[in-house]
């Protein structure tokens, strides 16, 4: 309640008021009041009589014309946009005109596929004597076997025996994959050493893009 005992609402606040002006009105002596103590309270209160339903009445046409609104905008947008569309249709119509109209420019020019950004992430499974099962994903989607947009392959290079390469430099091709994984086999003289993996994405138009963290894994006899 505001100021202790009057309530917030308007509709409480017309009860309450309603209530309080005609006690104090009806007992004026009992309360040991006159009638120009009251006169403002009196005033005030036919004041706000009037007020309060003219509010009330607006409040409701304000809430019928706002959905009134609404509904008229749903059922513009709805022609218009049958409307755009035909309009796309029709070899009358070029690019110019649609931009006068505000309505799509279609892009008829492909937008070029750059080269990849992000890195392949390998997971070497070692279980098979001499052949390395190399499982890759995308960093940004590590739990998923699908190639970000754009992507073709993956690049696969290898150094066998220590020390790990420091770059790609140090290594040599070894496969270009579309689908996880790339199995490598090896022959047995291979057999106990550490093959260290580096690779990268390629994209469609064979552009690669940066390198991935080495994996090492040691070739079962």
């Amino acid at each position: 309640m505001a100021n202790g005992y009057i309530p917030r609402p308007d509709t409480e606040f017309n009860a309450w008021f309603v209530n309080f002006a005609a006690y104090v009105n009806a007992h004026l002596l009992e309360l040991g009041l006159v009638a120009g103590d009251v006169t403002a309270m009196n005033t005030s209160k036919t004041n706000w009589d009037s007020a309060f339903p003219a509010h009330v009445t607006a409040h409701a046409a304000g809430e019928a014309a706002a959905q009134l609104k609404d509904q008229r905008r749903a059922e513009s947008e709805t022609a218009i946009r049958f409307l755009a569309r035909l309009l796309q249709t029709k070899t009358q119509v070029d690019d110019a005109e649609r931009q006068a109209m505000g309505i799509t420019v279609r892009d008829t020019e492909q937008t070029p596929i750059g080269p990849p950004t992000t890195k392949p992430v390998l997971q070497i499974d070692t279980r098979d004597r001499l052949r390395h099962t190399i499982g890759f994903a995308d960093e940004g989607t590590p739990t998923s076997k699908g190639k970000p947009f754009g992507v073709s392959a993956a690049e696969i290079h290898v150094k066998i025996g220590d020390p790990p390469p420091i770059d790609a430099s140090q290594t040599v091709f070894l496969a270009t994959d579309t689908r996880t994984p790339y199995v490598a086999d090896f022959d047995g003289g291979d057999a106990n050493k550490t093959a260290h993996y580096m690779a990268r994405w390629l994209s469609t138009r064979g552009e690669p893009g940066p390198w991935s963290e080495t994996v090492s894994a040691t070739i079962g006899a």
